[in-house]
């Protein structure tokens, strides 16, 4: 894709998001806390996908205070001693048919976490979750809220695709959730977004529709919870990425106000 092109998708997807304009001026990106159009005017400037800096009139950063080194690299070995509890999982018949186990992504002291519902083909084949093209847009959709993928951490409900993208039975729910619980409890985020309608009544517990329980904010284990729909979701229904983008916005908020 050359830089017109790559260009002239970034402002669609902002476009699409409800973002109404775009300018490099500085005293355009200060003119208010929402700085949605200066992320738009940073990332059409670079012509590739990057993380902007907030403006100028923000009373805090998306971003706040990493822990200390040693805070880090205790975490991170929680989350690798974790891995190797997993192993080469065969605790559940997933594992005969997966190519690769998908654990989780990310930073491993992230104020900001998302869960989605199960590896897909692109997943399973590189062992990465949200690699594919709706890992692409979610990439996007973190950018839009001045953070990058390395600045979050990023796991599913379950660590192995299901045949033909079926959704995860119960019993491999159960199986895996242990490790999920695991995953939130030591990275300790603020935000957890839930990405999906079964990944959000999974961890919820709850058989309302996602069209009914977006928009509220959950108490879960110790982080606030988001439910918003998948970005796979938003590749057939574009006309729903306003409300995903309302979703993230008070995602930003939150963290700020933490």
């Amino acid at each position: 894709m050359n830089r017109n092109d790559q260009l002239k998708e970034h402002l669609v997807f902002f476009e699409q998001l409800g973002v109404d304009g775009v300018s490099r001026d500085r005293a355009w990106r200060a003119r208010g806390v929402d700085d949605s159009l200066a992320v738009a005017s940073e990332m059409s400037a670079a012509s590739s996908v990057s993380s902007s800096s907030p403006s100028p009139a923000s009373t805090s950063s998306v971003s706040t205070a990493a822990p200390n080194a040693a805070e880090n690299t205790e975490r991170s070995q929680s989350l690798a001693q974790l891995r190797k509890e997993l192993g080469e999982c065969s605790r559940c018949k997933l594992h005969s048919t997966r190519t690769h186990l998908v654990y989780g992504v990310g930073n491993p002291s992230a104020d900001l976490m998302f869960v989605g519902e199960a590896p897909g083909r692109d997943e399973d084949q590189q062992g990465i979750p949200f690699v594919g093209r709706a890992g692409q847009l979610l990439t996007k959709i973190i950018e839009a809220i001045d953070l990058n993928r390395d600045d979050v951490y990023i796991a599913n409900v379950i660590k192995c695709r299901p045949p033909n993208n079926r959704n995860p039975e119960p019993d491999e729910i159960q199986t895996c959730q242990p490790f999920l619980f695991g995953q939130i409890d030591v990275i300790q985020p603020k935000v957890i977004v839930a990405l999906g309608a079964f990944a959000v009544r999974t961890l919820l517990q709850s058989e309302e529709a996602i069209s009914r329980l977006r928009g509220r904010v959950f108490d879960y284990r110790g982080a606030k919870l988001v439910p918003t729909f998948h970005p796979a979701y938003l590749l057939r229904s574009p006309d729903k990425k306003r409300e995903v983008w309302e979703d993230m916005k008070r995602v930003r908020s939150m963290l700020r106000e933490e």
